[in-house]
């Protein structure tokens, strides 16, 4: 297999391929987004990664390199719940449109697309489609999320693999479906316990200004928690529906506190005690790129910040759910 990585982000869709059973080399990767380039090019040095406008390519140019497949996941801001919902007429989707325009024209026989859940109703996704069939594609549409695959996180997100003969699905294809073709019984691959980092993790204990305002939307996780919220490009930074902080006490002594939170007449410094002594922190940018299946190995640059290690992890995949699609391109 020889890949194009567009909107290449952190290199989600480049460890995703090297975690799937299939012999790959990228030949070209390409992102506009200078720090996501700069932690792609860190853990991936040898990989041909340009900083340009996927606009800007040509079917001669890519025709050279001679690839045979597209991995790739447009920005989602057209298509998001709190996004501005511009589809097609949002610039933002200019770049997928591109690559449709140019499809035709390239030699590239396996595709697959990652994006949020609501892609699935969108304009562009007809688009998608309708041109699949003008060039003459089999594909198939999914919605799925980690959790399925034992994976304690939640990120539902919308896939769609496609393939142009010879190559064939070795399963049924149709409608847009909710679990991966022949999947075994779900059983847990980890538990929250497992990702979390050794150490003092002072510097992400949530303020108490902020527990004070929040505690009744946070969504809370202990060790042996088999289930978290989507994290989003907004940790950190937002507190209700952006992912999950953690509490470093049993969730017996917490719930049993929370009750204690919820009485009328506690007054301002036993509030404060309490709220203490949930010992609430945010999960730390290495443990949600676990909670994404990101591989030990991978690495920020030192001069990435934290703030930035949300957003373009908020941004990127799961890895270990777009292995298994890719392993379903052969």
């Amino acid at each position: 297999m020889k890949v194009l990585e567009f909107f290449s982000g952190i290199g989600g869709m480049h460890f995703a391929l090297k975690g799937s059973e299939i012999e790959s080399e990228v030949l070209l990767a390409v992102d506009i987004n200078p720090v996501s380039n700069e932690i792609y090019k860190y853990n991936f040095p040898d990989v041909h990664l340009v900083n340009r406008n996927i606009q800007s390519l040509s079917p001669n140019f890519l025709n050279k390199l001679g690839a045979d497949t597209i991995l790739m996941s447009p920005p989602c801001q057209p298509f998001t719940r709190n996004g501005s919902k511009g589809d097609v007429n949002d610039p933002r989707s200019q770049a997928l449109i591109h690559i449709l325009n140019i499809l035709p024209h390239i030699n590239i026989s396996r595709i697959l697309i990652e994006n949020v859940k609501g892609f699935e109703t969108s304009q562009m996704r007809d688009l998608v489609v309708q041109t699949f069939d003008k060039c003459g594609f089999s594909y198939q549409e999914f919605l799925l999320s980690p959790s399925q695959i034992g994976i304690p996180n939640s990120r539902l997100r919308y896939y769609c693999l496609a393939k142009k003969a010879p190559y064939k699905f070795e399963f049924d294809t149709g409608p847009l479906i909710y679990n991966l073709p022949n999947q075994s019984e779900n059983s847990l691959k980890f538990k929250i316990g497992d990702i979390l980092e050794a150490g003092d993790k002072e510097q992400y204990y949530l303020p108490m200004k902020i527990l004070k305002k929040y505690w009744k939307v946070l969504d809370i996780c202990y060790e042996d928690s088999q289930r978290s919220c989507c994290f989003t490009k907004a940790y950190n930074r937002y507190y209700e529906g952006t992912g999950s902080v953690f509490s470093h006490i049993s969730k017996n002594d917490a719930q049993k506190i929370l009750q204690e939170l919820k009485t009328q007449t506690l007054d301002e410094s036993s509030q404060e005690f309490l709220l203490s002594s949930l010992k609430l922190r945010y999960f730390t940018p290495s443990e949600v790129s676990k909670l994404q299946c990101f591989p030990e190995h991978f690495k920020f640059p030192k001069m990435i910040t934290n703030r930035q290690k949300y957003m373009v992890l908020g941004n990127s995949i799961n890895v270990e759910v777009v292995s298994n699609l890719i392993n379903l391109l052969t």
